[in-house]
């Protein structure tokens, strides 16, 4: 890749005093006291943290992570502001089709670990190089090596215009985009507004699921029995986010900066934060391995506040609490049955150009880790359709 110069070249290189620092801490953790017996009631169980603590202290080894991470090549470049940190896979195959993968919280570049290889070099992964894929992974801003941001302002429409950025000094006119969580809000804004995109793929849609009751009149009168049984689990799905899972959400939207002073100074802590995530948010675990390396990018990065303020800044944006504005760009939705929301595809219509919805078997919101043959398979399907 001929480099702009506003692009310089990175690698990942952890001092070794800082993961000195790290076990020292993981040593010295003070441990909360529980309710016996109330498993996941209150939040993460001690047992099950120990356990992850201890193997993250004894037995994970950051210099593979970072051996595997450093195959990617990795650049960094300065966009409205901010320091974007970004990895670019480019496939064997010349004409391959440009794409860009968005992470969301609390993940990071790491959950596509399993899916680059597939996407750049499918010949090499027993699949079609007529499906092949230029593969560019930025990491948002204020997430981990894009982070932390000095300013206010960074939230997901500012994203997006970041990263229409990073795909125009790549020198690609023409690209797809993908994303889940965060990464879902700024693929389909990017699209939105950007005529270059050719298609936008997501496996979470935003504003597509029930926020109310339904109404037999208004929301059910019409639909298929088995459309408004879905329209109802939607809601009974929504209810049990709001009343058990939506804390984090709050806390990150009002108070980030409170947050961040123990996240930052506990791995326990910023450990207990985020696993808690994968373990509620998924079908089945995900590779111990991979969701440690995930928590050492916010660990090592000192983003736990900075990745937060995205929330923030989307809940105090002059736009929020605004219906979504509607998108025409050619726009694909994989809906895995563990996802946070059950999505509904007659509301998803009503500001998306829906032309590919696919109800998987198995899966759920972090699926690129979860089931990256499934999404691949997926994304393939879509774009070879365009």
């Amino acid at each position: 890749m001929l480099l702009s110069e506003n692009i310089d070249p990175f690698r990942i290189n952890i001092p070794q005093s800082d993961l000195d620092d790290l076990n020292e801490r993981l040593d010295r953790t003070r441990w909360p006291d529980e309710i016996p017996g109330a498993g996941w009631d209150y939040g993460i169980p001690g047992d099950y943290l120990r356990e992850l603590a201890q193997y993250w202290r004894h037995a994970y080894d950051w210099r593979a992570a970072e051996a595997r991470l450093n195959a990617w090549p990795q650049f960094t470049t300065e966009i409205d502001g901010a320091n974007i940190h970004f990895a670019h896979v480019r496939s064997p195959e010349p004409d391959a089709t440009p794409l860009l993968l968005t992470h969301g919280w609390p993940g990071s570049i790491v959950e596509f670990t399993e899916v680059v290889g597939p996407l750049t070099d499918p010949a090499a992964h027993g699949g079609d190089p007529a499906d092949a894929f230029h593969v560019v992974l930025p990491s948002i801003p204020g997430f981990g090596l894009s982070g932390p941001t000095r300013e206010r302002g960074w939230e997901f429409r500012r994203v997006a215009a970041a990263f229409a950025e990073l795909m125009d000094r790549l020198g690609y006119q023409r690209y797809g985009v993908q994303g889940g969580d965060w990464g879902a809000a700024i693929s389909r804004e990017i699209g939105r507004t950007r005529p270059e995109v050719i298609g936008v793929h997501l496996n979470l849609i935003p504003n597509s699921y029930m926020t109310r009751e339904p109404d037999d009149h208004a929301d059910l009168s019409g639909l298929p029995p088995e459309q408004a049984q879905r329209t109802r689990e939607s809601w009974e799905r929504f209810q049990e986010w709001a009343r058990d899972k939506q804390g984090y959400a709050d806390i990150q939207s009002t108070r980030p900066q409170t947050l961040a002073y123990g996240l930052t100074d506990s791995p326990v802590g910023q450990l207990a934060w985020i696993s808690e995530k994968f373990h509620e948010w998924t079908d089945e675990p995900v590779d111990r391995d991979l969701l440690l390396t995930n928590v050492m990018l916010y660990w090592l990065t000192g983003t736990a506040g900075s990745s937060a303020r995205i929330y923030y800044e989307r809940a105090h944006a002059d736009y929020w609490g605004s219906p979504p504005e509607p998108s025409q760009a050619p726009t694909a939705l994989a809906h895995f049955p563990r996802e946070n929301f059950v999505l509904l595809r007659h509301l998803a219509e009503q500001t998306n150009n829906i032309v590919q919805w696919t109800d998987h078997d198995r899966g759920g919101h972090f699926a690129a880790m979860e089931q990256p043959r499934l999404l691949v398979d997926d994304i393939r399907t879509f774009f070879r359709s365009l």
